[in-house]
């Protein structure tokens, strides 16, 4: 495998999506940087590991698929507008090869995690906790899910699995 290649898969991508995930529960937030950057690194990548024009055409088809459904989410109010743009560049990055799985990991985690956090709102924010911003938040009855936790850990898990993951391993 090139250097540039374990940058790519070592450290760029999951960086991304730590960064991700923790701005989502910071501030409610996934920057459009975030996502034009993924979307940048996967053009790199896939020069780099040699993509034929017909798997580009398919992973660039996997993104827009779920873009086109997550902003019809965005649109009805379920999820944010991060968490959509963020989900349709990871997507990119996996094409429909482990789509499927990518998708059904983050709704388990997604769900797992909005049960969680709804259940703690039902206590009071401990007295260390009410000074963090963030904290108040999240704990806030009206304050949605930070979804791209779920989303980036579900990237991170199904990242070793994918085609392109492999192709890279390959070089």
């Amino acid at each position: 495998m090139s250097v540039l290649s374990q940058i790519i898969f070592l450290g760029i991508f999951p960086a991304i999506m730590a960064f991700a995930a923790s701005s989502d529960l910071v501030w409610m937030t996934i920057s459009n940087r975030l996502c034009l950057i993924l979307i940048a690194t996967f053009g790199l990548c896939a020069a780099v590991i040699g993509l034929s024009a017909v798997e580009l055409a398919w992973h660039v088809a996997a993104g827009a698929l779920v873009l086109a459904v997550t902003f019809g989410f965005f649109a009805a109010g379920w999820i944010g507008g991060g968490d959509a743009k963020l989900a349709a560049a990871t997507a990119l990055w996996f094409g429909f090869d482990q789509l499927s799985a990518y998708l059904m990991i983050s709704g388990a985690i997604g769900g797992l995690l909005t049960v969680a956090i709804i259940r703690l709102r039902e206590y009071p924010l401990p007295q260390v906790a009410k000074d963090w911003e963030w904290a108040r938040r999240l704990h806030g009855a009206t304050t949605g899910v930070p979804y791209g936790i779920a989303l980036a850990m579900a990237a991170l898990l199904i990242l070793p699995e994918t085609a392109i993951w492999r192709a890279a391993m390959a070089l």
